[in-house]
């Protein structure tokens, strides 16, 4: 599976004023950790940069390409900055997102077509959060349509389908596990992309991994292509990189109702099986879930 980088981030502590500052040494050691990681792509994420952001994003760029080899998602709601990025990119680049709101789409889907770049779809429409599954197919098929009117191919296509916090909306969580198993379908080409970090917002730091490698299981079963995840979480790029089959077929068999004795498990298998439980939403979100 491909592996999208999140750590660079205008909103990290300390990488934060590193980038208002231009200061480059911090930068370039989070994008060359990163590299060494073993992700597959590095996610630039300037935020809206309202000020300069297109001098903004030009520095990042260059300043991260000086250091690695990677393709990089640039990362940022200004279609002005966006652009910057993308005219000093050596790789082909992925755009990171467009959603259905109008102006977006006007202002940023002719970028993807003029620099000969990827696009995420990002399943935010007019009316914001998408309900349930149907409503994600609806929007799938609407912003596909667009792109194509724009002259964009299935193939340059990534859907981001938005997972939510398990602790706020169980249904949620549900329906875009639902949502994956039907994009092939309804978009027959497209790839398709989650942030995945969001299901476990809210949840406190220690026990954040286990709903991020869970549910990426969950969604990878359904035909996932890539996510949005923390580059130094190493067991989640194990898992990613297919070096952990025995836990991917635990989580498969819990997903399928099998009755797995507790007595035959490991502790930390245990705790996988518990996970997967709350994620379906056969037991409740709590911040005990793994001592229960």
């Amino acid at each position: 599976m491909i592996l999208i980088g999140e750590n660079l981030n205008i909103m990290s502590k300390t990488l934060g004023p590193a980038i208002r500052e231009r200061n480059a040494r911090p930068v370039q050691e989070m994008a060359m950790a990163e590299t060494e990681a073993g992700i597959d792509y590095i996610d630039l994420n300037i935020g809206p940069a309202r000020k300069a952001g297109d001098e903004l994003m030009k520095w990042v760029v260059n300043t991260v390409q000086e250091v690695t080899h990677l393709p990089l998602s640039l990362d940022t709601t200004n279609p002005i900055a966006m652009e910057a990025g993308l005219q000093v990119c050596k790789n082909k680049t992925l755009m990171n997102s467009i959603s259905l709101q109008p102006d977006r789409l006007a202002a940023e889907l002719p970028l993807v077509k003029k620099h000969n770049s990827e696009m995420i779809g990002l399943l935010w429409g007019v009316d914001g959060m998408p309900r349930d599954a149907n409503e994600r197919a609806a929007l799938a098929v609407d912003i596909v349509y667009q792109a194509n009117e724009m002259g964009i191919s299935n193939e340059e296509i990534w859907i981001d389908p938005i997972a939510s916090p398990v602790s706020v909306e169980i249904n949620q969580v549900k329906s875009c596990v639902e949502f994956m198993g039907m994009l092939s379908e309804i978009a027959p080409g497209c790839k398709s992309t989650v942030g995945l970090s969001n299901i476990s917002n809210g949840t406190p730091d220690a026990l954040r991994p286990y709903l991020n490698r869970t549910y990426m299981v969950m969604l990878m079963r359904n035909g996932l292509y890539s996510a949005i995840v923390d580059a130094f979480d190493r067991e989640l790029i194990q898992i990613a990189k297919g070096k952990r089959p025995e836990l991917v077929k635990l989580i498969y068999q819990v997903m399928d109702g099998e009755n797995i004795g507790a007595a035959s498990l490991s502790a930390e298998e245990l705790k996988y099986v518990k996970t997967v439980k709350v994620l379906t939403g056969e037991s409740l979100y709590s911040h005990s879930w793994l001592e229960i």
